[in-house]
C-alpha cells in the first residue's frame, strides 16, 4: 500500500468542486487526511466542517444487524430462529421457513417495499404512501406485508429493503423499546457516538446537514420530500465522519460485539458476484481468500455514502456527502492514491 500524498490528494479532491461533503481517511490510529467541502446549509450558505451529521441511508443497515447479534449474544434469539415465531405478525404469503439469517444476508425472498433492482425512482413510493407517514417500522408494513415471496429463502441474493425493516420490527418485539431508541442506546453509544443518531427530517438537530437534489439548470431542491420522515431499521440515520471512525474502531476491537459474534457478522456468508460478498448488514471484498476491504454504503435522493476498512493497512476511509453522487468518484481517487 502507497503513503497517502496529502497534498495531492488535496488537490485531486479540489478538482471536483461539485462534491459536497467531508473525506476522512485513518490508518493504524494515525489521521492521514480529514476535508470536508461544499455546503450542508445552501440558503445560508453554511459550510460543511468534520463535525456535520450526514444521512448515510442504507449504511446503516449494519447497525441494525449488529443489534439483531447483540440480543442472539443475550440468548433471546438465534439465527435460525424462523419468522413466525418472533414477530406476532400475520404476512400471508410468505414462507414459514424463513430465518433471521435469511433477513440479514438478504436471501429471504420476501416481497421488497422498492425493488432496487426493478425501481428507478424512490420518490414515486411516496404518492401512495406519504413519506411523513412513516416514522415506525411498523408503518412500512403496509408496503409489503400481503405480497408474494420472490424466491424460495436461501435461493439466492437479492438486495432487501423490506428485510431490514422485518428486523426492526423484531428488535422492537423482543426490547419493548422503539428501534431507533435502542440502537443510540446499545449500539452507537457503546461506540461513543455522541453526535450520531436517528433524526425526523421535521426537526432536525443543529450541524446536520440537508440533503440536496441537484436539477437542470443550476436548480435544486432539499430531499425533505424525497425519503421517509424518520430514519430507520433500513436506512437514514445521520452520522458524523469522526463517529464512522469510532465505530469501526470499536467494532473492530470487540466493544460492541464478543469476538464469536464479530467474526460471524463479518463472515462471507453468500457470495453476490466475483470477489464481492455480504456478511450480515455488510460488504466485503475476497482475493486470494483475504479480506481487501469490508464496506457499508447508502444511497438515497440527496445523500451517498461510503465507509471502508482495509484491514491489511489498518485503513478507515469514510465519505459523507449530501448529494445524491459524490462519494463513489471520492472512493475511487483514494483508493487510486492508496493502490489498494
Amino acid at each position: 500500500m502507497k503513503i497517502l500524498n496529502a497534498t495531492q490528494m488535496q488537490q485531486q479532491v479540489a478538482s471536483h468542486p461539485e462534491f459536497s461533503g467531508v473525506i476522512t481517511i485513518e490508518q493504524a490510529g494515525s489521521t492521514l487526511f480529514e476535508h470536508a467541502q461544499g455546503y450542508y446549509n445552501r440558503s445560508e450558505g453554511l459550510r460543511n466542517t468534520l463535525q456535520t451529521r450526514f444521512g448515510i441511508a442504507s449504511g446503516c443497515k449494519l447497525f441494525t444487524a449488529i443489534a439483531i447479534c447483540r440480543l442472539i449474544e443475550q440468548d433471546l434469539l438465534a439465527f435460525d430462529t424462523k419468522l413466525k415465531d418472533c414477530l406476532p405478525i400475520a404476512f400471508p404469503h410468505i414462507n414459514g421457513d424463513l430465518t433471521i439469517h435469511h433477513l440479514l444476508t438478504h436471501t429471504s425472498g420476501i416481497p421488497d417495499y422498492f425493488d432496487e433492482a426493478i425501481m428507478s425512482d424512490f420518490e414515486d413510493l411516496w404518492q401512495e404512501y406519504p413519506m411523513y407517514t412513516l416514522k415506525r417500522p411498523s408503518d412500512f408494513l403496509p408496503m409489503f406485508q400481503h405480497g408474494r415471496m420472490m424466491f424460495e429463502p436461501g435461493e439466492q441474493f437479492h438486495y432487501n429493503n423490506a428485510g431490514f425493516i422485518v428486523l426492526g420490527m423484531i428488535i422492537e418485539q423482543v426490547t419493548g423499546a422503539p428501534f431507533s431508541t435502542y440502537i443510540e442506546e446499545h449500539v452507537l453509544r457503546r461506540c461513543d457516538m455522541f453526535d450520531s443518531g436517528y433524526f425526523s427530517l421535521d426537526c432536525l438537530p443543529k450541524n446536520t446537514a440537508f440533503g440536496y437534489i441537484d436539477e437542470d439548470g443550476g436548480a435544486w431542491r432539499t430531499n425533505i420530500y424525497s425519503i421517509p420522515i424518520q430514519s430507520g431499521a433500513d436506512g437514514g440515520a445521520y452520522v458524523t465522519a469522526p463517529d464512522m471512525t469510532k465505530f469501526w474502531r470499536a467494532l473492530l476491537r470487540y466493544q460492541i460485539l464478543s469476538e464469536a459474534s464479530t467474526k460471524l457478522l463479518l463472515k462471507p456468508h453468500v457470495q453476490v458476484k466475483e470477489h464481492v460478498y455480504y456478511g450480515y448488514g455488510i460488504w466485503m471484498k475476497i482475493e486470494n481468500k483475504h479480506v481487501k476491504k469490508y464496506h457499508i454504503m447508502g444511497y438515497d435522493p440527496g445523500v451517498s455514502f461510503h465507509s471502508v476498512v482495509y484491514p491489511a493497512s489498518q485503513t478507515i476511509l469514510s465519505v459523507l456527502s449530501n448529494k445524491s453522487s459524490g462519494a463513489f468518484q471520492m472512493m475511487n481517487i483514494v483508493e487510486e492514491q492508496l493502490q489498494v
